[in-house]
């Protein structure tokens, strides 16, 4: 039985692993966050590593706080960078397998056209840098790792856009929401399932590959198709992101072509509006 040791557990990635998890018995999960796994902590690393000795590492685990990270560059360079250079040895020199999530912030949102996997990064914000970094850490030290770039990530769990517009529409009777700001969320639910389906098939091919639920929308179309799955009542306006100044910078489109995941692995993306409407059942029980 292989053993999986899944960084970042407490997130909305890791939790919805953890919710998968008894659907794969095949596979022994070793759950960890930052209390018992530190990712700033480089020995930590080491030793926690080497402790739990697994086959497989799923690194959910970031500094994905994009704003404070303008301020807080040493510790997110630690977490989306230095932690990953250190993890993709460790994984290397013992064999294990490793998955790596990263983002669409990689890019400058500057393409008229879906990113691919073979589009140059070019990041504009200190999260987006420190995660570009994690990922040529990762390629550098453990060629035969799987990256997975995600964006616009939701969850039932932890804090994100659906909650925090759900609240607002309950608090509001009319919200302003950037409406040029254009990508494809992911519920963290679907990619937990990619990540295991992967690493159950059996079939390992290394590389960067890109996964977000289909449709092309901003932030905006996504508030509006929560109000309209809530039914709620408040005014969703549309402004653009100039009015909304924000210390990092966001990328304008960062929508990720899906093709070759497809290709490889025979993954299909749902749509984001049936993802989102399973979400908002489940939350709402």
């Amino acid at each position: 039985m292989k053993k999986i040791l899944v960084t970042g557990a407490n997130g909305q990635l890791g939790s919805e692993i953890k919710e998968l998890a008894a659907h794969y018995p095949n596979f022994d999960f070793v759950f960890t966050d930052i209390e018992d796994f530190p990712l700033d902590k480089e020995q930590e690393i080491r030793f926690n590593f080497n402790l739990l000795q697994p086959d497989i590492v799923i690194n959910c685990a970031a500094y994905t706080a994009v704003d404070k990270a303008e301020s807080d560059q040493e510790v997110a360079d630690a977490i989306n960078h230095k932690a990953i250079a250190t993890l993709a040895t460790l994984c290397h020199d013992s064999g294990a397998q490793l998955v790596h999530i990263s983002t669409d912030y990689v890019f400058d949102g500057t393409s008229p056209i879906a990113y691919t996997e073979a589009d140059r990064p070019n990041p504009k914000s200190v999260y987006g840098v420190t995660k570009l970094a994690g990922e040529l850490a990762c390629l550098k030290n453990c060629p035969e790792s799987i990256i997975i770039r995600t964006a616009w990530v939701y969850s039932e769990f932890g804090n994100n856009f659906v909650k925090t517009m759900l609240r607002l529409m309950t608090e509001r009777d009319s919200l302003n929401v950037v409406n040029d700001q254009i990508g494809s969320p992911t519920y963290a639910a679907d990619l937990a399932q990619v990540i295991l389906t992967i690493l159950d098939s059996g079939q390992w091919e290394a590389g960067i590959y890109h996964y977000s639920n289909e449709g092309e929308i901003s932030w905006y179309d996504f508030a509006v198709a929560i109000k309209t799955i809530a039914h709620k009542t408040c005014e969703i306006k549309g402004i653009p992101a100039s009015s909304y100044p924000t210390p990092a910078e966001r990328p304008s489109f960062s929508l990720l072509d899906k093709s070759k995941i497809k290709a490889v692995y025979g993954i299909v993306p749902v749509d984001y509006k049936v993802s989102l409407k399973i979400m908002m059942e489940r939350l709402g029980k």
